[in-house]
């Protein structure tokens, strides 16, 4: 049987419940389950930092076996940046010790009076103090935590972003999060610190000899598979070389550009060069988290684990610097003090060009000459930001409402999509994944559908990516085939980039593993995917979200990309593609699901809360 712990922290109460089978067949597990219950438990209308939202961690049906890359955790809320439906995945090895502890889901309701943390072991749970953790980083907050608890405890925490209430802090497993939409800014609003769990490590599976086989030829692909080498290697960096510069992807000077003098610098090479050991999540022969310490310099000394792709964006091309020193920085600060670096360096690079523009001056960022190329600002604001202090304070609120508060026509410089910050990879260089971020339930959220079909990969068709039209079936396929994936929480790495598993593998292994036939179906699998995607997409909908929030920023349409593969191209016809993608997905015009694909995705139930939505 198939559980879930509820923890009503307003009230002390602790209870384990079972997954009915119904909910266990129709949504096999990981995002299904934490989209099914969200949609029932979180009303229209709540507000995401008040005790009625709800905080769920999950895991998948795979995770804390041998399987490769199958025992991630997420998280799934309603957004405090966006209002909207969202889910978050972390790596590390929580996901592997919930599953040992019994559980495929917490449910975290209300608020405690004080400051807490949760510990599980031996099939209790406890309500326990957290006042001597309360403010601290996420490193000083673990470190208490496995001395008090034992090295052999697993956890996922805050730093103090998030109880600072910064709408973009994260939840952390070692230095692993889940960074998005402002998931640790819902753990902090319930006062709970962290979730800790010692747990036996064991394997329960219908059919463990063809599980084993079935390991081995997923080990066998993995190390055959082309990219495994490189990746495995280097990790994410190779990202700045391509699609970043080699394609006109990396946004430079706050989505203005693809020119960055001197951007060699950043080069997954150069990061090779400082990389001291490989880490990983729980079970992954991958292992592309990279402990990197800068060697020299003002910044010698400081380490790591990364920065990866995405942190190495945010934190140069967002304000034309090239130190590889300082990203390495900027990803241990956002580390400690428990932020998203994705939003966090998208937020600087918007006050750097209002300061360019003189919409910001030296009045409003407490002396601080926000100049392109220069690190130190960048690295005082993350601190600003993560203590709410001056001009931080207002970067915390994320850009969209720091530009509604700062005005002066500062909205067109916010790169938001639905209130979260646009992630390093320019949407009119790859035009499918930018108008992924325009439909996307989560906002700009490239994990969430990344359109790998612009950089060759053949299925269902290679695209063009400079091509204005015939995209909107592509962004569909890709968006379900991630939500199929996360059913059992599987790394989006290897089951897209590198192309090592499929659904087809997964199928058989949920099949070796609980005995389930229909499982076993990938044709299943994509079914449940999509089902699970239009859900969210109706918890959305119950709040008022349409066609008219599926927009990219207006620099996006207007204005040319400047430099690169990819000089002078905007977004020419955004709506053929949005229509594109209704028709493919069956909604209506106005982007609301028609009550014949509710029934087609079994979801008949929910036509009674949207049908008043439809034109």
């Amino acid at each position: 049987m198939r559980k879930l712990l509820r923890v009503n922290l307003s009230k002390g109460a602790i209870k384990e419940e079972d997954i009915p089978k119904g909910i266990a067949l129709d949504y096999v597990g990981g995002r299904g389950f934490g989209s099914k219950y969200l949609y029932d438990e979180v009303p229209a209308g709540t507000d995401p930092l008040g005790k009625q939202n709800k905080l769920l961690l999950g895991t998948g049906l795979l995770a804390g076996t041998g399987a490769q890359s199958l025992s991630k955790w997420m998280v799934y809320t309603k957004s405090p940046l966006t209002d909207t439906f969202t889910r978050n995945c972390g790596g590390g090895d929580f996901g592997a010790w919930l599953k040992w502890a019994g559980l495929e889901l917490i449910i975290l309701e209300g608020k405690a009076a004080k400051p807490v943390y949760l510990h599980i072991k031996d099939g209790t749970c406890e309500i326990l103090d957290a006042k001597d953790i309360w403010g601290k980083t996420v490193s000083q907050a673990q470190d208490y935590l496995k001395k008090k608890h034992g090295t052999r405890a697993r956890m996922v925490c805050i730093g103090p972003a998030a109880e600072k209430m910064v709408r973009y802090a994260g939840i952390f497993c070692g230095r692993r999060t889940a960074g998005r939409n402002g998931v640790g800014t819902v753990m902090a609003s319930k006062n709970l610190k962290a979730v800790v769990i010692e747990a036996e490590r064991k394997e329960e599976l219908a059919d463990p000899s063809e599980f084993s086989k079935l390991v081995k030829q997923q080990v066998k692909g993995y190390k055959e598979g082309l990219g495994f080498e490189p990746f495995r290697d280097y990790g994410t960096p190779m990202g700045v070389d391509l699609p970043g510069f080699a394609m006109g992807s990396f946004p430079v000077r706050n989505f203005r550009s693809n020119d960055l003098e001197g951007w060699e610098k950043l080069s997954f090479l150069q990061y090779a060069t400082i990389t001291q050991k490989h880490s990983g999540c729980y079970s992954c022969v991958l292992k592309c988290g990279k402990i990197r310490t800068v060697p020299d310099g003002p910044y010698a000394g400081i380490n790591s684990e990364g920065p990866h792709y995405e942190t190495i964006w945010a934190f140069t091309g967002s304000t034309g610097c090239t130190d590889l020193g300082a990203t390495v920085v900027a990803s241990h600060l956002c580390c400690e003090l428990g932020l998203d670096t994705i939003s966090t360096g998208n937020s600087i690079g918007f006050a750097y060009e209002l300061f360019e523009k003189g919409i910001l001056t030296t009045r409003d960022t407490d002396g601080l000459v926000l100049k392109y190329g220069d690190p130190e600002p960048m690295l005082k604001l993350i601190e600003m930001i993560g203590n709410r202090k001056g001009i931080g304070d207002i970067l915390a609120e994320g850009v969209k409402r720091a530009a509604e508060h700062i005005g002066k026509g500062s909205e067109e410089y916010a790169m938001h999509v639905k209130g979260l910050e646009m992630p390093g990879y320019e949407p009119r260089a790859l035009k499918a994944l930018g108008m992924h971020y325009a439909l996307s339930n989560v906002g700009a959220n490239h994990c969430y559908g990344y359109a790998q079909q612009e950089i060759g990969y053949p299925r269902p068709r290679v695209l063009d990516a400079a091509a204005d039209e015939g995209k909107g079936d592509v962004i569909k396929y890709n968006q379900d085939y991630v939500a199929a994936i996360e059913l059992v929480n599987a790394c989006t790495f290897p089951a897209s980039n590198l192309d090592l598993y499929g659904l087809d593998l997964i199928g058989n292994m949920l099949v070796a593993a609980v005995g389930e036939p229909r499982f076993g179906s990938a044709d299943y699998l994509w079914h449940v995917g999509e089902k699970v995607y239009n859900l969210e997409r109706c918890f959305n909908i119950r709040d008022g979200f349409s066609r008219k929030d599926d927009t990219l920023p207006r620099r996006m349409y207007a204005e040319p990309l400047k430099g690169g593969m990819r000089d002078g191209e905007v977004i020419r016809k955004p709506d053929v593609i949005i229509d594109e993608y209704y028709e493919a997905r069956g909604w209506d015009k106005n982007g609301i699901p028609t009550k014949a694909t509710l029934k087609r995705l079994d979801l008949d139930e929910v036509d009674k809360d949207i049908a008043r939505f439809r034109r």
